[in-house]
């Protein structure tokens, strides 16, 4: 069955950086694009990045646009995260995810951007 585990989040002080890993297993990884959604406390899910399955083609949410990058490694079936200049505005819990809606998704990793 498809499985997606997430890893990298914390704590860090604004301006800081993290760089988030999803480990892909039970689907064939390379044949499809991949997503990272986040959900802030209180607050629904929220689109963050796609990236296209030969990783050519990647898109952003404005607010992130700049600062984060999504990248992946087909034949480690891994996906990636490098989020710079972090905000306390992105202080949510991270999920990778097989659909950009979010329904199949990992079981997330916190990011807490505070000082």
């Amino acid at each position: 069955q498809v499985q997606l585990v997430e890893s990298g989040g914390g704590l860090v002080q604004p301006g800081g950086s993290l760089r988030l890993s999803c480990a892909a297993s039970g689907f064939s990884f390379n044949s499809y694009s991949m997503y990272w959604v986040r959900q802030a406390p209180g607050k629904g899910l929220e689109w963050v990045s796609s990236i296209s399955s030969a990783g050519r083609i990647t898109q952003y949410t404005d607010s992130v646009k700049g600062r984060f990058t999504i990248s992946r490694d087909n034949a480690r079936n891994t996906l990636y995260l490098q989020m710079n200049s972090l905000k306390s505005e992105d202080t949510a819990v991270y999920y990778c995810a097989k659909d950009r809606a979010g329904s199949v998704k990992g079981q997330g990793t916190q990011v807490t951007v505070s000082s």
